[in-house]
């Protein structure tokens, strides 16, 4: 079994110490990875101009929709992992190890040919400016090619959440964020690589934090350890992947077509209203990396106490990730908006590109433990192993009504104060859904169990 300091006991005990002890790292691991675009976008804001910012940042939206699909399927890899290790089913443990990371090589192999083809396309179809497109096509391009080590460090690092251990993928990634950092200011202020320079310091960073993921795996013991010679599909892990990951995937992808329709909007304002955008965004990601290990917490957590059939643990977990992470996304989000205008500072002196950043911050931020609370939820019912109906609840209460939103009331008053306005209505809307849903699920649980006993 793996190292016994690395381990968390999901199953037994207090759960608000457990709970942090998993979350804060994978917060602070998020935050590293944040911090690989935040250089990118940083280097680039301050020594190649805006076009080549509004380039790089215009770029996220796009790349989510084309990548989320497959990071999805790494989702299904936590849960299973969760749910064998809680039932104490070391040989599905060995198969779904081995299942996931060929499957990660795999998905990034075919994910280079996929950027590379339908960059230039998909961002002309979004309206990127003349003067940005062919920067942003280049980024894009040259980060595809490090997509095989995105997808093994995210499918490897979801190996090791599933049982509790986030702090190896941190420390990865501080290395990986180091040596990003380091590369960004070597290929753009000396070799002047511009968007080029920045996307190329990422790929290597990539690299490395694969690498580290990988040779760790192989030096696990027991059902964690990687044996190279046995990589193979097993079909049965592959379909239950599948079917828990796919839907997370297209729910990320179906976001993503959202947010794309939202980025096209703000491109029709011109670059300097997009610059202020992709800096206000990058530190909201901030925010909401840190909710988001929540999000993973209640996932494992969840998943872990249904392997072990300790349901009565887990509207518990769902009550103590809700109040955590209301109080991180609430002081984080209004500290980042308070201290915006010296925060934009980092990514622009320009000061109408900060006024647009502010604008955005203003709505966004403030609220924004509205989207922690309601991907709490999200990943309660995932760990209960109901991945379509949150996917369809998110698709309907968040898509679906941001793009009437955009098509609507954003016609018929255009401000991007109204764009933005689409954000947290549909947080609060979509949060409410999902809480009726998990209400409903749990009662079909306990009636399950009532069931089960009286047989």
């Amino acid at each position: 079994m793996k190292t016994k300091s690395y381990e968390i006991d999901m199953c037994n005990g207090p759960l608000t110490g457990k709970l942090l002890k998993f979350a804060v790292p994978l917060m602070l691991s998020g935050i590293l990875q944040l911090l690989f675009n935040a250089a990118d976008i940083v280097v680039v804001g301050h020594f190649a101009g805006h076009q080549a910012l509004a380039a790089v940042g215009s770029t996220g939206s796009l790349i989510n929709l084309l990548v989320n699909v497959f990071i999805g399927l790494s989702i299904g890899t936590n849960v299973l992992v969760a749910n064998y290790t809680g039932a104490h089913q070391e040989k599905a443990v060995s198969e779904t190890v081995h299942t996931s990371i060929l499957l990660s090589l795999l998905c990034g192999t075919f994910l280079i040919f996929f950027g590379i083809i339908l960059a230039k396309p998909l961002l002309s179809l979004m309206g990127t400016p003349d003067d940005v497109i062919s920067q942003a096509t280049l980024y894009i391009q040259i980060y595809f090619v490090g997509m095989p080590a995105t997808m093994l460090y995210n499918f490897g690092a979801a190996v090791l959440r599933a049982t509790g251990d986030t702090q190896r993928p941190l420390y990865f990634l501080f290395a990986a964020g180091i040596i990003n950092v380091v590369l960004n200011l070597i290929f753009v202020i000396c070799f002047h690589m511009g968007v080029a320079g920045v996307a190329t310091a990422t790929v290597i960073s990539q690299c490395v934090s694969a690498l580290l993921v990988l040779r760790c795996l192989l030096h696990e013991t027991g059902c964690f350890k990687l044996y190279l010679n046995k990589l193979h599909i097993h079909k049965d892990k592959l379909v239950q992947m599948i079917r828990i990951g796919l839907p997370a995937g297209m729910q990320g992808a179906i976001f993503s077509i959202s947010n794309v329709l939202i980025q096209s909007s703000i491109n029709s304002f011109g670059s300097v209203a997009m610059a202020g955008s992709t800096a206000s965004s990058n530190l909201e990601g901030f925010v909401y990396t840190s909710m988001n290990a929540f999000y993973q917490a209640c996932l494992s957590f969840t998943s872990q106490n249904l392997g072990a059939n300790k349901k009565e643990r887990i509207n518990k977990i769902l009550i103590t990730c809700e109040i955590l992470v209301f109080f991180v996304g609430l002081i984080m989000g209004n500290v980042a908006y308070f201290f915006g205008d010296r925060l934009l500072h980092i990514y622009s002196s320009d000061p109408e590109v900060i006024r647009f950043g502010l604008m955005r911050m203003q709505v966004i931020c403030t609220v924004y433990f509205l989207c922690g609370m309601m991907d709490v939820l999200v990943g309660s019912l995932r760990g209960l192993n109901y991945s379509i109906i949150p996917m369809i609840v998110s698709i309907v209460g968040v898509c679906g009504l941001r793009i009437l939103w955009i098509f609507t009331i954003f016609q018929w008053h255009r401000s991007l104060f109204i764009l933005y306005l689409s954000y947290p209505v549909t947080w609060l809307g979509t949060a409410v859904a999902h809480l009726i849903c998990f209400i409903i699920i749990r009662k079909k649980l306990d009636e399950r169990k009532h069931y089960e006993l009286g047989n």
